[in-house]
């Protein structure tokens, strides 16, 4: 006759059996951070991604005033794309992206390197530069509003110094207009692009800095040759948030020109509001829509692509 032997239970210093198995406490623990993320998580994907999906629907029905549920094709895009303003709105839109991209990098750049000689006012100027930031587009918009106005700031300080000849009308000139919204997103961006370049430069190993120097190179050709080129993360990651900021740019240039004078400052952004809701095409500006997505989406996609890529190798 066999005799089988059960385990002992493993038991507490108490001598009582330890409970075998997760507790009702541990998964609770486990599944906690689920929990609190799950509110979030339902927001976003109904009041972002499903409203891009229903946004991409109407954009192929026959929708103006209020949506309906026709199926028009792509009706809204060959109307879109026969609109002198669309045109307008991304030849604006290439001008401020391409100067507004271009100068926030070189003007970031240059603060960040001035920044990182260990000055002794670091402490101080760096809030200053990050200051603007802070604000919101429209403060922004409406401060340089009244800078550049020709009867109110700049051009009027001037004349009542004495300076009578002095003129800068680019505010309300349809020619240089767009360049005041360039002016006032580049004072609001700069000194984020500097805080990213900063951050950079600090996380540099000193050691290859030094090893340079040893060698003969000159403050120039570390730059150019060492630290530049190291900082190629940084560089494209400012030039992805940018390019984000320049595509989607709204309150800015409302608030700044209002899209004027007449659409000389009309962007996509400002396009698609006024196509969709003041001109009764809800269609065609469903379309505008998604012609900025898909700007946003091929900027995105590579950048995505070659971190994963990074990643793996």
């Amino acid at each position: 006759m066999m005799t089988t032997i059960e385990p002992v239970p493993a038991l507490t210093p108490n001598g009582i059996p330890k409970r075998q198995g997760r507790s009702f406490a541990d998964g609770l623990r486990n599944a906690l951070p689920k929990i609190v993320l799950a509110p979030s998580f339902a927001v976003i994907l109904v009041f972002v991604y499903g409203f891009i999906l229903w946004t991409i629907y109407l954009s192929f029905t026959t929708s103006r005033i209020m949506p309906v549920y026709k199926w028009g094709g792509f009706d809204a895009y060959f109307r879109l794309w026969s609109q002198p303003n669309w045109y307008v709105a991304m030849q604006n839109l290439a001008i401020f992206g391409i100067l507004y991209i271009g100068i926030c990098i070189a003007i970031g750049l240059f603060i960040a390197i001035l920044m990182d000689q260990r000055i002794r006012a670091e402490g101080v100027l760096r809030p200053i530069f990050l200051y603007p930031m802070a604000l919101s587009f429209v403060v922004t918009g409406t401060a340089w509003k009244w800078f550049l106005n020709p009867g109110l700031g700049l051009e009027n300080t001037m004349h009542n110094l004495g300076w009578e000849s002095f003129k800068f009308d680019w505010l309300v000139n349809p020619k240089m207009a767009i360049y005041t919204v360039v002016i006032a997103g580049v004072w609001q961006a700069s000194g984020f692009v500097m805080a990213m370049f900063l951050a950079g430069l600090r996380g540099i190993d000193g050691e290859i800095v030094k090893a340079a120097q040893i060698d003969g190179a000159s403050t120039v050709s570390i730059y150019r040759r060492i630290i530049i080129p190291l900082l190629r993360p940084v560089f494209l990651s400012a030039f992805i948030v940018l390019a984000h900021m320049a595509i989607k740019s709204y309150d800015l240039v409302i608030a700044l020109t209002g899209g004027g004078p007449g659409n000389a400052t009309e962007l996509p952004s400002t396009f698609m509001y006024s196509y969709t809701f003041t001109r009764n095409q809800m269609a065609v500006g469903s379309a505008s829509a998604v012609m900025m997505l898909m700007g946003i989406t091929a900027i995105i996609v590579p950048y995505l692509y070659s971190e994963l890529r990074e990643k793996q190798s």
